[in-house]
């Protein structure tokens, strides 16, 4: 951010530099609605035991649906968190799993996600 107006302007990778969250055109604000969705977090806490074909994931995660999962697989790949492996066999099928960087990013929703189970009743009396 400028301090005054007579700064000159940011160049582009000043304003693209990671962890600046709070701007409006931060690449990472995308990053982070992907591993903080919903349908994310438990996608990376399913995955991150193991290997799982796409009907496995949908078994595991409850409530999601095959668009929903569909999409939030494809972003998550995108990001590069989680691997497709798409198998050659009859009948074909699809494995999906996590990269190195997928499992840091697991790591840390499983985290948070264990707060909020471990911290449940309190949020619920505060929510009272």
């Amino acid at each position: 951010m400028n301090d005054s107006p007579s700064d000159p302007p940011l160049s582009l990778s000043q304003r693209l530099r990671p962890g600046n969250l709070l701007a409006t055109d931060c690449p990472s604000r995308e990053v982070l609605k992907h591993v903080t969705s919903r349908w994310g977090v438990l996608v990376l806490i399913v995955l991150e035991t193991r290997m799982h074909r796409f009907s496995e994931l949908r078994r595991a995660i409850g409530g999601v649906s095959e668009r929903m999962l569909a999409q939030t697989l494809q972003w998550l790949e995108g990001d590069g968190l989680v691997l497709r492996t798409a198998l050659e066999v009859v009948p074909p099928h699809v494995e999906y799993s996590l990269t190195p960087l997928g499992r840091e990013a697991a790591e840390k929703v499983r985290v948070l996600a264990d707060w909020i189970e471990h911290n449940l009743p309190r949020i619920h009396q505060a929510q009272s």
